[in-house]
């Protein structure tokens, strides 16, 4: 499975992007769609989940309410749409999926294939 990201860019703090994953898979109803970002210094942290088949998703507290993860089946393809952004959310964004069963994860040990990444940076 090979994933895309893109959506990315610099916005003002209070704004508003979307990223967008595609994946080259032709099904993805096994799999769990997740994201992830990884701020300069620090670790990799969960952001949110997806299982693709029931659309049960999972966020962590800090985007609670501010981000929302969707997909668009007919696309193969999984949204983050970050609205109330803060400086804090400045990071590079990565797309996951877990092929091996549909358990939901934060853990990015629990996933098989990452995309390439793309920046998000929110000023102040």
């Amino acid at each position: 499975v090979q994933l895309v990201e893109s959506g990315g860019g610099l916005v003002e703090t209070g704004g508003s992007l979307r990223l967008a994953c595609a994946a080259s898979a032709s099904s993805l109803s096994a799999y769990v769609m997740g994201w992830f970002r990884q701020a300069g210094g620090l670790a990799r942290e969960f952001v949110a989940a997806m299982r693709w088949a029931d659309t049960t998703s999972y966020y962590t507290d800090s985007v609670k309410g501010r981000f929302t993860i969707s997909r668009d089946s007919a696309k193969n393809t999984v949204y983050l749409q970050m609205n109330s952004l803060k400086p804090e959310d400045t990071a590079v964004y990565y797309c996951a999926a877990r092929g091996r069963d549909t358990t939901l994860t934060t853990s990015q040990w629990g996933y098989d294939y990452w995309g390439q990444g793309t920046q998000v940076a929110v000023s102040s």
